[in-house]
């Protein structure tokens, strides 16, 4: 055992407060070994616990007749017809992207792979979500350049095809990146595994890649804000490796295609810890360690080391008795590590064992179930004005707006990114990256059974929105999620979610954490949308300065014919039709911080009744063949939209005048909600059927040509758009040595 000083002075290093630390006392009834407080110190970390975020997570919508799995497990899972589901997940790895990008964004994507195959599913789209600070900060080209690698050589390797994502560029992640990773996957419906362990005396296998010293204490790591010295956290990121990833993907299936597992867990954060902690806990068991039979690639090892290692690639099983050398013959033949480590037992205890010593013995229900769980104080965003957009000039007129818009961090071409990425590997992808609102992927399950069924899937957030007022910027994360599947044609089904925030022991963070819960949730039960699958990264900030508030969002979204999928490539000769109302929204938006120069007013408000019943509307229309192309309006407003529907089809257009009412710069740039832009072969009967339905919508225009020409004869040509969209990140990326292919 510890020294009573020196074990208080290691609680205190490992992030313990002093109450949790005299609580551990109080639960122990005596000092802790290092092992015992290395274990609680990471189990009752924020990145473990959730202690400051579950009572507010309370609040989402997690329950659908279509939801398998909710949240409480390693992904969520839907039901999507055929005898099928999908598993999904987001998670963040923020901390160790901003300490070495590489290996911390491949790892992300490592380790949120294993969380879907952990089900049981096969896993078919990787997807991402991004937020760098501004490229000129110190070190922020060497993390865009690392993260961008790492996503794709861990993914492109492993072979699970990247399909989607975005980007945000802002001062306020130039200390503090984030790094959020999706994953989606196939599985039968009732084949879905759990971590539930159950069977006094099953064995507790071990299987995978050794175990090393790297990650060890990378859960603590990711639950404290950054300071000066943030590089010389570098020992606490992971190393992977793609392909013993792909090999244990393979080896668990095979063995999953058996009925010879009880459990499984994949060792993500806090390693060995956790998922055996969590899987006895789960099942109400009890489980006995022990650690001289762990696969370790470094001599010396501790029970400490082995416990809170994170090196990747291992998972932790449950087995039937009996069935271990069918197991092992499995892994065997994958080339990769096998090893009993203990039993599951009836104590509801865990005990480690190593070199003949007792190293720990913990009653499981205050690490698994019963962490520390505060109610932290919250103060509220004040309220911003609406601004009126008639006291807004307009200083440079719409067609230097435009091509400003265009080629703006946020909204230039992502080219330089997603050609990094593979999308077309495994070959199921139907809609490559920039085609679509959402990426859209086969369902080789469903080919193979003769249907046609395809996955719309897309991850999005409005951080600036969600700065400004985060109830209203947590609504229209969802929302937004929800129109971008629509616009494909898809039935949007369910989502996972990524809430990225500051420190939460500071009112103002925990006030915008807990509203922009409340906006998710309003968001979510409004469209049918639950929440299935999540992740809480706080702390994400450096020497004091916090992030915007980024509730990312990923949503599912079902097809059942993959024909029908909508992208948003502008055909000639259409009547462009707009859908919803405009009011000129002009607070918060990118035209006002690129073109006035200002990042001020009330972010657009989500009228989610107008958003279900514009959706609705618009889904049916492309499922009955009425829609040629479909973009959601968002950033930049409705001229953008048009701009990026134009370069996509190689495509222009002519625009007629908006209302007299508005301001020219307003109609066009303004962010209202609740909108689409479609291009129809009878613009005349469409808008027949939006008045029969109470949709408001008009024609605003006709394809054709190669220029958008604006209303009073102002043309602005294809290749000037493209010029000024495509160039942005590959001239800012140029002296990293990564160029666009």
């Amino acid at each position: 055992m510890l020294a009573p000083d020196r074990a208080a002075q290691l609680a205190a290093e490992y992030g313990l407060k002093p109450d949790e630390y005299d609580r551990v006392l109080a639960i122990l009834g005596r000092t802790p070994s290092l092992t015992e407080l290395g274990i609680f110190s990471v189990m009752w970390s924020e990145h473990c616990s959730y202690k400051s975020s579950r009572v507010w997570l309370r609040e989402l919508p997690t329950k659908a007749p279509w939801v398998i799995q909710g949240p409480g497990e390693n992904a969520g899972v839907i039901d999507i017809g055929e005898g099928l589901a999908a598993v999904f997940k987001m998670e963040s790895h923020n901390h160790p992207s901003f300490i070495e990008p590489y290996n911390g964004a491949a790892t992300g994507v490592g380790g949120i792979l294993r969380d879907v195959f952990t089900m049981g599913a096969r896993p078919i789209a990787n997807l991402n979500a991004l937020r760098f600070g501004m490229p000129d900060a110190p070190r922020m080209k060497r993390v865009i350049d690392g993260v961008v690698r790492g996503i794709g050589g861990y993914g492109n390797c492993v072979g699970v095809p990247t399909v989607g994502g975005e980007v945000n560029f802002h001062p306020r992640y130039n200390g503090n990146p984030l790094v959020n990773a999706m994953t989606v996957g196939i599985a039968r419906a009732d084949r879905i595994f759990t971590a539930k362990a159950t069977g006094i005396g099953n064995p507790v296998v071990y299987v995978g890649s050794k175990t090393g010293r790297d990650g060890i204490h990378g859960a603590t790591m990711a639950s404290t804000e950054f300071s000066a010295d943030a590089e010389e956290k570098r020992p606490t990121v992971q190393i992977g490796d793609p392909f013993a990833e792909k090999l244990l993907i393979e080896a668990c299936l095979e063995l999953m295609a058996t009925d010879a597992i009880v459990a499984i867990q994949d060792m993500g954060a806090a390693g060995l810890t956790s998922s055996s902690v969590e899987m006895a806990g789960k099942g109400g068991m009890g489980i006995d360690l022990v650690l001289d039979d762990v696969p370790q690639r470094e001599a010396g090892m501790t029970a400490y080391e082995m416990m809170l290692s994170e090196s990747q690639e291992r998972m932790l099983m449950i087995l039937k008795p009996g069935r271990e050398a069918q197991a092992e013959a499995i892994f065997t033949k994958w080339e990769l590590d096998f090893a009993v480590i203990g039993h599951l037992t009836d104590t509801g205890r865990i005990t480690i064992r190593h070199r003949g010593a007792l190293e720990a013995d913990i009653p499981l229900a205050p690490l698994e179930s019963e962490a520390p769980l505060y109610r932290r104080p919250t103060a509220e965003t004040p309220k911003q004005p609406v601004l009126d957009p008639a006291t807004i000039p307009d200083p440079v007129g719409l067609d230097k707006a435009l091509l400003t818009l265009v080629g703006s961090l946020d909204l230039c071409s992502r080219r330089w990114i997603w050609d990094q990425y593979d999308s077309m590997v495994g070959g199921h992808t139907a809609r490559r990256p920039g085609a679509a609102d959402a990426a859209i992927v086969r369902v080789e399950e469903s080919l193979d059974q003769g249907g046609n069924r395809a996955l719309a899937m897309t991850t999005d957030c409005t951080p600036r929105y969600c700065l400004a007022d985060p109830e209203e910027g947590g609504k229209q994360a969802v929302a937004e999620a929800w129109r971008n599947i629509t616009a494909t044609g898809a039935l949007p089904l369910a989502i996972t979610d990524n809430m990225n925030f500051g420190n939460p022991e500071k009112p103002e963070i925990m006030g915008q954490f807990a509203a922009a819960v409340r906006g998710m949730a309003a968001a979510c039960t409004a469209l049918d949308f639950p929440v299935v699958s999540g992740n809480v990264s706080l702390y994400n900030e450096t020497e004091g300065r916090s992030i915007l508030p980024t509730p990312a969002i990923g949503g599912v979204g079902v097809l059942e014919d993959v024909a029908q999928a909508t992208g948003l490539a502008l055909p000639p000769g259409l009547d462009l039709i707009l859908v919803g109302e405009t009011r000129g929204w002009l607070g918060q938006s990118l035209w006002l911080r690129e073109i006035a120069g200002r990042e001020d007013g009330a972010p657009p408000p989500v009228d989610l009744g107008a958003e279900r019943r514009n959706g609705d509307a618009v889904r049916g229309w492309i499922r009955a063949g009425l829609v040629a192309a479909c973009h959601d309006l968002s950033d930049g407003g409705l001229l953008v939209a048009a701009a990026e529907m134009a370069m996509a089809g190689g495509c222009g257009a002519s625009l007629d005048p908006g209302p007299a009412a508005l301001p020219p710069h307003a109609w066009w740039f303004g962010e209202d909600q609740g909108r689409y832009l479609l291009a129809v072969a009878n613009g005349a009967g469409l808008l027949r059927a939006a008045a029969a339905g109470g949709v408001p919508a008009l024609r605003i225009g006709r394809s054709g040509g190669e220029a958008l020409v604006l209303p009073g004869g102002l043309a602005i040509s294809l290749a000037e758009l493209r010029e000024a969209h495509e160039g942005t990140l590959p001239a800012l990326m140029a002296d990293t040595g990564m160029q666009a292919s």
